[in-house]
């Protein structure tokens, strides 16, 4: 049997999840109906909706569910963009980091292709956390042309923790909106949408033991986002369409198991990490963790593994029947070093020479000890496969 261990790419279902979305699916009924089977199915979703508020600190009337991080990060930027640049066309200045997911840097990359936006990478420090100073200085510098700050809560690949709240501080002096890209965060690390000055937040279901398809985009009540989606005013009219009820009640259920564990299990995952990087460091010691002593997650290590390459390392772990990735799976099969390390500084060598191990509530030490065996046994191998 394989030892699953990727669970920033997706982590399995619940039985909390499954069971709720069983039974949602066991019933009829459109939410926006006014009979009985749609007020029947109209009141799971607000159920959902209220769980979903509890589980990241938000107003029930800021989450609109919709298909998962990519949408989100999507509604959010090109929504806050649009509506930002629509009030002062002056402001087309969009400040991110080099280090987000594809799905922030690309539609960020295409308002600046197509809608004249002007973009503005923070840097960062060779741990990957923000560098506050570059920060500072690019929202000084632009202050009155910066349509929205957008920087991820967690990063996916490092694990790293970005201060929100320290940013958006930054930002309310220009009463500039952010947006903060929390799937790698929600479930993982305390977060709380009201105490933290975002603008919106963007969250994924299948991160956190949901199905693969359900997120929801938390949206202040004081912000209107343009829409990306026009039709019949569903979801404060930011995201029309028949609300998938079913895959609502399966995410509440799931954010709600993972967020009251949180505790307890990111306890767990810690001594699970810290304990297969000291073994790590045995089997390799040229070893690069590349968080340093950043402040990250609990349950990402992701490291490199000098004179190897990430395609080698992740086809012989597989061999040995161990699932791990290189960083981001909506990357996977791109040939090329991590863009989130070259982000951080690393030479395209060392950037091409990284694994990512991130347990979940499935993961054991009995998972760690294969990974470790497996790791001996293929890191002389995937040295000789590397060219010279």
């Amino acid at each position: 049997m394989s030892v699953f261990l990727d669970h920033a790419s997706t982590s399995g279902l619940r039985d909390s999840a499954r069971l709720a979305l069983l039974a949602a699916l066991e019933l009829v009924g459109n939410p926006s109906s006014v009979h009985s089977h749609g007020r029947t199915t109209r009141e799971l979703l607000e159920a959902a909706r209220d769980q979903i508020a509890e589980a990241c600190g938000a107003n029930r009337s800021e989450i609109i569910f919709n298909a998962g991080g990519t949408e989100g990060d999507n509604h959010a930027i090109k929504g806050i963009y649009w509506k930002q640049n629509q009030q002062d066309p002056t402001r087309r200045v969009i400040i991110t980091s080099p280090t987000e997911h594809h799905a922030v840097l690309d539609p960020v990359s295409w308002l600046a292709a197509n809608q004249g936006a002007e973009v503005h990478y923070v840097k960062l420090l060779r741990n990957g956390m923000l560098d506050f100073a570059d920060l500072e200085r690019l929202i000084d510098q632009h202050s009155s042309q910066i349509a929205l700050i957008s920087l991820m809560w967690v990063n996916n690949e490092t694990g790293v923790i970005t201060d929100i709240p320290r940013v958006t501080e930054l930002a309310s002096k220009h009463s500039i909106p952010v947006h903060s890209d929390a799937v790698a965060a929600f479930g993982h690390v305390p977060i709380n949408f009201a105490e933290s000055g975002l603008t919106a937040m963007s969250l994924s279901g299948h991160k956190v033991g949901a199905p693969i398809g359900v997120g929801a985009l938390v949206v202040a009540r004081s912000a209107k986002p343009a829409s990306l989606v026009h039709g019949g005013g569903q979801e404060r009219s930011l995201r029309s369409g028949t609300m998938n009820y079913p895959l609502a009640v399966s995410f509440a259920a799931a954010a709600a198991e993972s967020t009251e564990q949180l505790v307890s299990e990111m306890q767990r995952l810690r001594a699970l990490r810290d304990y297969l990087e000291v073994k790590v460091e045995k089997i390799v010691p040229s070893v690069i963790f590349t968080s340093g002593q950043a402040i990250r997650a609990d349950y990402n290590s992701h490291m490199i593994f000098p004179g190897t390459q990430s395609d080698a390392l992740l086809f012989l772990l597989d061999q040995e029947g161990i699932c791990v990735s290189a960083g981001s799976a909506c990357q996977a099969g791109v040939l090329g070093p991590s863009h989130v390390l070259t982000g951080m500084g690393y030479s395209p060598e060392l950037a091409s020479a990284c694994i990512r191990v991130t347990l979940g509530v499935t993961s054991t030490k009995a998972d760690i000890e294969k990974f470790l065996v497996a790791l001996a046994k293929i890191y002389p191998i995937a040295l000789q496969a590397t060219p010279a």
